[in-house]
């Protein structure tokens, strides 16, 4: 996938959470916001998976552990949904850990829990992928 369609792909996929939160505003579970992005993605015709699970392979070895991140869209996005009173470095570190061991390009923590979900939205980019070092970029 090149920049260009990465980045229309994430304008799209912002898009669908800003419907949801037009919708609903903050203050309401995580479960809530997840389902009707689900539903907004299907609307918008984007292919996701619910609950990814991403293996721990170290030095070929397959470890019992695994991570499952909320969203994967259309096999390139990590989508991490929250409803919290704030992003901790915590929940960065969370995406970040999704994107280097399922090797995906970039990921988008979305914290419903704001007045203006702008505010809280952030795209990461691991190390290798479009930028040269783990970004933090806010929308």
């Amino acid at each position: 996938m090149t920049h260009t369609e990465l980045e229309r792909l994430i304008y799209r996929i912002i898009g669908a959470c800003i419907e949801v939160h037009k919708a609903w505003g903050p203050g309401l579970l995580e479960k809530v916001y997840h389902d009707c992005l689900c539903y907004e993605l299907d609307l918008r015709g984007l292919n996701y998976k619910k609950e990814f699970t991403i293996p721990l392979i170290y030095k070929g070895r397959v470890f019992d552990s695994t991570l499952r991140a909320d969203l994967l869209v259309e096999d390139h996005i990590v989508v991490e949904v929250k409803a919290v009173n704030g992003i901790n470095p915590v929940h960065k570190a969370q995406l970040i850990s999704y994107l280097k061991l399922a090797g995906k390009p970039c990921g988008i923590l979305v914290n419903f829990n704001e007045v203006l979900l702008t505010d809280g939205i952030s795209k990461l980019y691991p190390s290798g992928h479009l930028k040269k070092n783990c970004t933090d970029s806010k929308v």
